[in-house]
């Protein structure tokens, strides 16, 4: 497989020196791995941290700035970084307002940000943590106990990290980072297999003319395989498996979102079709967001996420933000 990189070993280090070339808002940390906005920490407000393995940004690095992350711990590809790195990103944005961890539910992320946990809370820092676990596809798999967390992580760290600009408390900001998180459901679907750079081939076997519907974002099997399917077929699939799951419907943030491989076209016409079966199903759509935001390298397919909104959650989804991977309102 072509890959734009240097040798393996060096892919993450090579992505972060990049990053910080591209983004001086951002203190860049690249032997340590942690990423920071330059102006942590902000005094008076709680810090949001969060990370996970590289291969899915822009999340987490991508969205560390003012209105959403304080910063992100990024580890090797699709592994968790270790608990002195989250330790280590608590202490730098920490104003004193204490700090959320926002942790996707895959086992070794699960284990190093509690080991973090204590580690800064023996150095004073108050910390809260918020689970992601909205991937209605399956209820175990090979990273997890329970579900997967996937496309709602962006919709926590939007919308706590908004509530945390406003000078909200702890308690407060995790309260709506729960809450988003329970509001949320997501479905994927894989039409290519990943290929990570230290294997150099496709991680799985996916033979043309099939799909995998439910794929979680390391190539973890989902429900079932079937022929391919039309984007109106894969969209039916894909928003009655969350609509099943969900107890209340209406409104809902959507979000369309590009595994890493597929282009633009591809996931606009995809929306067009979401946004048809969530009008036949009778469900409001607030707002819509496409675009590749929680990737898994090159595979090609898309997940959906539904976040159903009051209107305390839509004020802080439409707040401010600026990031590199995701802004508006400033």
């Amino acid at each position: 497989m072509k890959m734009l990189i240097n040798v393996p070993e060096t892919v993450v280090a090579d992505a972060l020196r990049g990053m910080a070339a591209a983004h001086p808002e951002l203190n860049v940390d690249v032997e340590n791995r942690v990423i920071v906005r330059r102006d942590a920490p902000v005094a008076g407000q709680v810090a949001l941290v969060s990370g996970g393995g590289s291969g899915h940004e822009p999340l987490h690095g991508g969205f560390v700035g003012p209105g959403m992350l304080s910063a992100a711990c990024p580890g090797e590809v699709f592994t968790s970084p270790v608990p002195d790195q989250m330790a280590r990103a608590a202490a730098a944005v920490d104003s004193g307002a204490g700090v959320l961890f926002i942790v996707k539910n895959y086992t070794g992320d699960v284990l190093n940000f509690d080991m973090a946990a204590e580690l800064a809370e023996d150095e004073g820092i108050q910390i809260a943590k918020v689970l992601v676990n909205d991937d209605v596809a399956v209820t175990d798999s090979l990273y997890t106990a329970g579900r997967r967390g996937t496309g709602a992580t962006l919709f926590v760290e939007k919308i706590a990290g908004a509530a945390a600009a406003e000078g909200q408390p702890l308690e407060r900001v995790e309260a709506i980072g729960r809450q988003v998180n329970e509001s949320s459901r997501s479905f994927g679907v894989a039409l290519s297999a990943v290929t990570t750079p230290a294997k150099g081939s496709p991680t799985f076997d996916l033979p043309p003319g099939e799909l995998e519907l439910g794929i979680g974002i390391h190539g973890e099997p989902g429900r079932e395989r079937r022929a391919m399917m039309t984007s109106g077929e894969i969209a039916d699939f894909a928003v009655s498996a969350i609509l099943d799951d969900m107890p209340a419907r209406n409104p809902v943030l959507v979000l369309v979102n590009g595994m890493g491989a597929t282009p633009l076209l591809e996931l606009y016409g995809f929306n067009a079709e979401v946004q048809r079966v969530l009008g036949e199903r009778g469900v409001t759509v607030a707002r819509t967001l496409v675009g590749n935001y929680v990737t898994s390298l090159d595979m090609a397919g898309a997940s959906v996420t539904l976040c159903q909104v009051d209107e305390e959650l839509l004020r802080l989804w439409d707040a401010p933000v600026r990031t590199p991977g995701l802004r508006w309102g400033m």
